[in-house]
């Protein structure tokens, strides 16, 4: 699984998000990675300077063998709480596929 992360230039502390976002996206979508071949994470504050509630945006898209490419996003108060509730929701989104899937067979 190839994970490539984006951050826009208000995201500080580049090298150690990145180690994060890749920690994450091996916790939560570890189990269901064989059919994943490329996952992309962009990252934004859609606020820049100022702060204010739910102003880091996270977006995940997941592209898996022989499929459309699947995307979550989640905005949250901190960059933390944006990708782990992206990557949650695209666990469930998933989940749910790959259970079509194997419906199917």
């Amino acid at each position: 699984m190839q994970v490539q992360v984006n951050t826009d230039n208000t995201i500080a502390g580049r090298d150690d998000v990145v180690r994060f976002v890749e920690s994450v996206l091996e916790a939560k979508l570890g189990a269901v990675s064989a059919g994943i071949t490329r996952v992309e994470v962009h990252l934004q504050d859609q606020n820049a300077e100022k702060s204010g509630p739910d102003d880091k945006r996270c977006m995940v898209e997941v592209r898996l063998e022989n499929r459309q490419p699947v995307t979550a996003t989640n905005t949250a108060d901190n960059i933390q709480s944006a990708v782990t509730g992206a990557v949650d929701k695209m666990r469930n989104i998933l989940d749910r596929e790959i259970g079509k899937q194997r419906a199917r067979r």
